[in-house]
């Protein structure tokens, strides 16, 4: 009986550095290395997936988030820590559109002076072009000047990119994030905001020359001030497409990159399993933590998890161009802020826990009642 548990502690050790160390080989891999032969995929997970050691890992790692999760449903542990951790990430939601622009602003300010388009996998044969865009719009939304104008026309540009230059769904986090900006505008601090409260004080010189404030940008933060609402779908759906698109279709549907990842930082001496299994359980920790943003499921935890991946990325892959990764730092950080918010398993799970609460305050009422 002693060995058994103690096989089972190994393994789920195992499956917990697996996860912890996924971060590594789940980085953009097109980044760090210059390709690879190419590797059947049906061949790649054939073997990865009959192998019995493989097998008893991936499931272990399976049935321990699943039964994690039905566990926390059920038994609901430290529930004032967790309305605290709620409470206080709620009081930071004043800052959320600065911290937005800088999620956004910093690597666009990188990639202009480093000279690609979005993504270091996108080296662009406009280089002028590539690093005054950069540079300018980053800028911009770090100044927080014509926000929601900048936003739009950074979002714009990404999509016309992307239509000439698939490569850029590397860098598809920059869709939410730009969505984002502009539906929640420069926010404070910002040169907006400055330029708004001037505006808006009758007082003022600026008040009575400037053209702009109560014809355009008051109307529209009016008319679209109730779809702020939705800027946690906006971000967790993005996000979560860009995590699926990571872990299925450069991980478990190209095998070789990820693979040569694998061996050129020699990621088996850190975890020593089967290369496979490294790619494997990259690939699918990095699907789940999507499925689970898409749905608004467990979003802060899937949030925690996104970030700890990135983070072992930065000790894991010492050339990997970290700054490309700020805007997932910052839009992962933004939803540890907001949570799944609308349309979302959280808070179908929380309106569910909310009324059967009053109903066993109604309850409890009429017995006392009677």
């Amino acid at each position: 009986m002693t060995q058994h548990v103690r096989g089972a502690t190994r393994l789920a050790g195992l499956v917990a550095l697996l996860a912890a160390g996924a971060g590594s080989a789940s980085a953009h891999v097109k980044y760090v290395t210059p390709g690879s032969d190419p590797v059947e995929v049906a061949a790649f997970l054939s073997a990865a997936l009959t192998d019995p050691f493989n097998l008893a890992v991936l499931g272990a790692g399976g049935v321990g988030v699943a039964v994690a999760g039905a566990a926390y449903l059920r038994f609901r542990p430290l529930p004032n820590d967790v309305r605290a951790f709620r409470r206080t990430m709620a009081s930071y939601e004043s800052l959320l559109p600065w911290l937005l622009r800088l999620a956004v602003g910093l690597p666009l300010v990188g990639a202009g002076f480093s000279g690609y388009f979005f993504s270091p996998a996108v080296q662009s044969s406009s280089p002028v072009f590539v690093r005054l865009f950069g540079i300018t719009v980053g800028f911009l939304l770090l100044f927080g000047f014509g926000t929601r104008l900048v936003a739009a026309v950074g979002l714009g540009t990404y999509l016309v990119g992307l239509a000439v230059e698939p490569a850029l769904v590397l860098a598809f986090e920059y869709v939410p994030g730009f969505l984002a900006i502009a539906l929640v505008g420069g926010g404070r601090p910002s040169a907006d905001h400055v330029v708004a409260s001037m505006a808006a004080d009758d007082r003022t010189f600026y008040s009575r020359i400037d053209p702009f404030y109560r014809r355009v940008a008051l109307p529209f933060v009016e008319r679209t001030r109730h779809l702020e609402a939705y800027v946690p779908a906006v971000l967790r759906v993005g996000l979560g497409l860009t995590f699926v698109y990571l872990g299925v279709a450069q991980k478990l549907m190209e095998p070789g990159d990820a693979l040569a990842v694998v061996a050129k930082y020699d990621l088996t001496a850190v975890v020593p399993v089967a290369p496979e299994l490294w790619v494997v359980g990259a690939g699918l920790t990095e699907a789940l933590v999507g499925v689970l943003l898409v749905g608004g499921a467990f979003t802060r935890a899937a949030s925690g998890v996104a970030f700890l991946l990135f983070t072992t990325t930065l000790f894991g892959l010492p050339d990997d161009p970290v700054l490309a990764h700020i805007s997932l730092f910052g839009l992962v950080s933004a939803l540890l802020v907001t949570g799944g918010g609308p349309l979302s398993v959280d808070r179908a799970l929380s309106s569910r826990g909310a009324d059967d609460a009053e109903s066993d305050g109604d309850a409890s009422g009429r017995s006392a009642g009677a």
